[in-house]
Parts: structure tokens; C-alpha cells; sequence
């Protein structure tokens, strides 16, 4: 037990340190941040003119709903507060590009472009036009158009640079279409917000288990103590409650361990998503 407290001890203060690194990073860049702005094209390549009257600027009005939805999105940054962001790395794929390395930190807050793609509200997007420039440039705005989709009115980002606006493509999804999504001109393999709380989850988990398990073999005959005590009521409730009635008496523990480490994971990634700060806070 006291050789897992001190490797988990060493993984919150190596978290806790490179956290505040980026913080302070990030805090000196962090009034270079450009608001978001509404961007017109007339065909979303290339033609076009950008209207550069910030959506959000100082004149602008408070969007609450826009502003809850962005900090509970998934995203490929970590925003603390104001201006300061934990970047995550990206890992992108385009067929015609190739792969891409870097971390959501070169964007700087959304004011860059970085082979091809920018940062839209957290998320990575790339430019659909291949005339875009595919080094690091800084871009003026990146704002949404409302368009008919499928018969469908549909918000259709835009990148404004040069005073003139480029079509994004958000990342390829598997949905078939269903949810909106479909192949697009790259796939996001990044770890983002989600990813990073469910790595960090399985990670709190296999100590947790290792700590248990550490307890049977010790206290085997005798009453539970320490964290296996704690633990031992979420064993039997899952066994008298869920597997055994649910599966039966035959086949119950072979499916015990895998039931227990589905609820155990999906308790823990959502016990984390109720803590506002980093390292927490996704959902």
C-alpha cells in the first residue's frame, strides 16, 4: 500500500508540475487571443470578404448557452480560466497531407494556423481549400455561416485570413452520417479533453485494483481493512444486485470482472467530470 501512495503521490505531483509550466507558458501568450468573429465567402474558397466586427467583442452580447457548451465540449485544450489553456497533443492524419505532431498550443489560442488547420472553439478543423498556405500563419477570424445543408439550415465555419474566407472541414466520423458527421478531409486522432480523463481514469483504476487486490491476498480468511474495506460493499452490491440475478447463478462470475471494470470505469470518468480543474473537468 505505501509503495502504491508513493507512485500515485509521484504521477499528482508530475501532473500538478507540468500543469503549472503550461499554465505560466500559456499565461504569456494569453492576451494575444483574438475574438471570435462572424466570416462571409462567397463560394468558401477563397473569394469572398471577411466581416471583421467581433461576434464577442467588448460591444457584443453575452451568449450563455455558447458559452456553457464550449466549456463542456470536448476539445483538444484544457481552458483553466480567461485566457490560460493546457494544450493536448494533436495527432492528425490527411491523405493527401500526411500526418501532423504538435501541440494545441501552437495555435496560439485560435490566432494560427498550423499546417492547414486551425483551432475552432477547442476543436481542431482544417481549411478545405487546398490553395490555403500550409505553413504556421496568423489568421484573422473564425466565425460561422448559416447555409442550406441536405435542405437543412447549417452553421458552415469559415477561416478568415488575407480579408478573405476559407471553408473549414471538421474531423472524419464513423457515424454514417447520423449524427452529422461523415468523412471529411482529415482524421483527428488527438487526445483530447475525453481521451486524457479516461487514460487518467484507467490509470487511478489499476492502482485502486492493485491496492485491493493486495488487501484479499493479505487479509484472505480474515475481515477486510483499509481500502479493501471500502471497497468490499461495491463488490457484493454488484454481485447480489446486478450479475447474479441478471445472468444467473451458472455463468455470473465469469462476467463479474468485466462488469466491475465497466462500472468502476464509468463511475470514475464521471466523478472526474464533476471537479472544475485541471486535470478534471471533462465530460
Amino acid at each position: 500500500m505505501k509503495g502504491i501512495s508513493r507512485y500515485a503521490s509521484l504521477l499528482v505531483f508530475l501532473l500538478v508540475f507540468a500543469g503549472m509550466q503550461t499554465l505560466n507558458a500559456q499565461d504569456e501568450h494569453g492576451h494575444d487571443e483574438h475574438a471570435a468573429t462572424e466570416a462571409h465567402a462567397a463560394d468558401g474558397h477563397g473569394s469572398g470578404e471577411c466581416c471583421l466586427a467581433g461576434a464577442h467583442g467588448e460591444d457584443g452580447e453575452y451568449d450563455p448557452v455558447g458559452t456553457v457548451m464550449n466549456h463542456i465540449a470536448d476539445q483538444n485544450e484544457f481552458h483553466v480560466w480567461h485566457n490560460v489553456h493546457i494544450p493536448l497533443p494533436c495527432i492528425l492524419y490527411s491523405p493527401d497531407r500526411g500526418w501532423s505532431f504538435f501541440l494545441s498550443s501552437a495555435f496560439h489560442h485560435g490566432t494560427k494556423a498550423v499546417d492547414g488547420y486551425v483551432l475552432n472553439h477547442g476543436r481542431v478543423n482544417r481549411v478545405a481549400d487546398p490553395g490555403f498556405p500550409q505553413d504556421e500563419v496568423s489568421i484573422q477570424c473564425i466565425a460561422p455561416e448559416t447555409r442550406m445543408v441536405d435542405g437543412k439550415e447549417k452553421d458552415v465555419y469559415f477561416v478568415c485570413y488575407n480579408n478573405n474566407a476559407y471553408q473549414l472541414d471538421a474531423p472524419s466520423t464513423l457515424d454514417g452520417g447520423m449524427l452529422g458527421g461523415g468523412i471529411t478531409s482529415f482524421y483527428d486522432f488527438s487526445i483530447t479533453r475525453n481521451v486524457f480523463t479516461m487514460i487518467l481514469g484507467s490509470i487511478v483504476l489499476i492502482f485502486l485494483f492493485m491496492a485491493v487486490a493486495r488487501g484479499y491476498k493479505k487479509n484472505e480468511g480474515r475481515a477486510p481493512s483499509g481500502i479493501q474495506s471500502f471497497m468490499e460493499p461495491f463488490f457484493t452490491f454488484m454481485r447480489d444486485e446486478v450479475t447474479r440475478p441478471m445472468i444467473g447463478e451458472k455463468h455470473y462470475e465469469r462476467f463479474q470482472p468485466f462488469i466491475l471494470t465497466l462500472f468502476f470505469f464509468v463511475l470514475v470518468c464521471n466523478l472526474f467530470g464533476l471537479i472544475p480543474f485541471f486535470p478534471f473537468g471533462a465530460n
